[in-house]
C-alpha cells in the first residue's frame, strides 16, 4: 500500500517540474533544485497516507483477517502482487477513464433517443 501512495510524490514532482519547465523555461535549473529539496518534505505525507490506511483496515477488518493478509502478503504471490499493484492500478485507471468516456456517449446517444421519441430534441 505504501508503494502506491509513494509513487503518487514523483508523479506530482514530475508533472510540476515539467509543467513549469514548458511555460518557463528560464526557471528551470533552479525548479530542479526547489524540488529535490522539497521531496523528501512530501515523502514524509506518502508516509502520512500509509498510517491513516493501516488505521483504516484496522477499523474494518478483524485482527485474524489483517493476520491472514499479512501471511499473503509476505508469500510469493503477495510480493507479486505487490510488485504488480502500482501498474495495476495505473492500467485500470486508463482503462477507466476510457470506459467513462464511452458510458457518458453511449448514455447521451441513448437519451436523445427515448427523448426525440416524446418529442423533444435535445
Amino acid at each position: 500500500m505504501s508503494r502506491s501512495f509513494g509513487v503518487v510524490i514523483p508523479q506530482f514532482v514530475d508533472q510540476i517540474g515539467s509543467s513549469l519547465s514548458q511555460t518557463r523555461p528560464e526557471i528551470v535549473q533552479d525548479l530542479k533544485e526547489v524540488l529535490t529539496n522539497l521531496r523528501p518534505e512530501f515523502e514524509k505525507q506518502a508516509d502520512e497516507m500509509t498510517d491513516i490506511a493501516a488505521q483504516i483496515f484496522a477499523k474494518r477488518l478483524s485482527e485474524a483477517d489483517l493476520n491472514a493478509a499479512v501471511a499473503f502478503f509476505n508469500s510469493t504471490a503477495g510480493k507479486n502482487y505487490v510488485a504488480a499493484q502500482p501498474a495495476i492500478l495505473t492500467d485500470i485507471v486508463t482503462a477507466m477513464q476510457g470506459w467513462q468516456g464511452k458510458i457518458s456517449t453511449d448514455m447521451m446517444t441513448r437519451v436523445r433517443e427515448e427523448m426525440k421519441k416524446k418529442g423533444h430534441d435535445i
